[in-house]
């Protein structure tokens, strides 16, 4: 493996992880300020609705990951791969959270954490891509 795949390999790993946090703030801050004159308090789900809180999360950290794939080259299939790799740490967390074996603290640390490894999870896969050179994809519009 060459130094340049492993860079790009990176650089996407670490491209997702800015797109995530990104949206997780900037989306989660969006939501609750629209919310807010609906009478919607998104602050009071972590006690009153914490697994929708937890969706919520996982949606606002795919998307702006979606969006940043498709601008890069990327296809669907990736996009919602890396989708996959946010919710099912959500999902398996809200199933815990459900059984009432830990609490919703625990359940946030559950997501984020896993949700790294199992970004890694799927990039691997598909390391060839991920370690390639994209353009923008108005660059690659021909491309399948």
């Amino acid at each position: 493996m060459s130094s340049t795949k492993l860079f790009h390999f990176t650089r996407h790993y670490v491209e997702m992880v800015v797109a995530m946090f990104l949206g997780m703030f900037v989306l989660g801050g969006a939501f609750a300020v629209a919310l807010a004159p609906l009478g919607v308090d998104v602050g009071s789900w972590r006690d009153d609705a914490p697994a929708l809180m937890l969706l919520g999360m996982a949606f606002t950290m795919s998307a702006p990951m979606v969006a940043w794939m498709r601008h890069r080259g990327h296809g669907w299939a990736p996009a919602w791969e890396m989708t996959g790799a946010m919710f099912a740490p959500s999902l398996a967390a809200i199933a815990l959270l459900a059984a009432g074996t830990i609490g919703t603290g625990t359940a946030l640390v559950i997501q984020h954490v896993a949700m790294f490894p199992a970004m890694l999870a799927v990039m691997l896969p598909r390391f060839d891509e991920y370690a390639g050179h994209h353009g923008h994809a108005r660059l690659n519009a021909g491309r399948a």
